[in-house]
């Protein structure tokens, strides 16, 4: 089975409609949907995506700002794709991410970067584990 990644379009990325565009990043560069759920987080679900950065000074405004309004989440399947889609989304402040994108080409924020993604294999077993069940995503070939 191919690698597969968990990638959250944020509240701020929803609010400025820019969903079709995020998808489209990923599925232009030939990435497979594998899973999908539209939906708002509890305050509570949001410490748990974010629990490396239990402590932090920006882990309680990062907590409320993931859980203000609805997400889109999703998995990813291909070959090498996690760091594919870390260098889809660019680097994680908006004012330094590289031109073409998506953080680079949409943000310019520290605490608004439009998407969240796995950054280890482990990382993205246990957020897949924490939003999907195994019958949840779907295995199939494209044509």
């Amino acid at each position: 089975m191919a690698e597969r990644t968990l990638i959250i379009v944020k509240p701020d990325a929803v609010h400025r409609h820019l969903v079709g565009e995020i998808i489209g990043r990923f599925e232009k560069k030939g990435l497979k949907l594998v899973a999908a759920k539209f939906m708002q987080l509890t305050e509570k679900q949001a410490h748990q995506v974010y629990a490396v950065h239990r402590g932090k000074a920006f882990f309680e405004p990062l907590v409320k700002f993931l859980s203000s309004a609805p997400i889109l989440v999703t998995v990813w399947e291909g070959e090498g794709v996690i760091e594919m889609s870390r260098k889809i989304m660019g680097t994680t402040f908006g004012f330094s991410a590289e031109p073409g994108s998506i953080r680079g080409d949409f943000s310019c924020s520290e605490r608004y970067n439009l998407v969240h993604g796995s950054d280890s294999p482990e990382s993205a077993q246990q957020e897949i584990e924490m939003f999907f069940k195994p019958n949840e995503i779907i295995n199939y070939t494209p044509n």
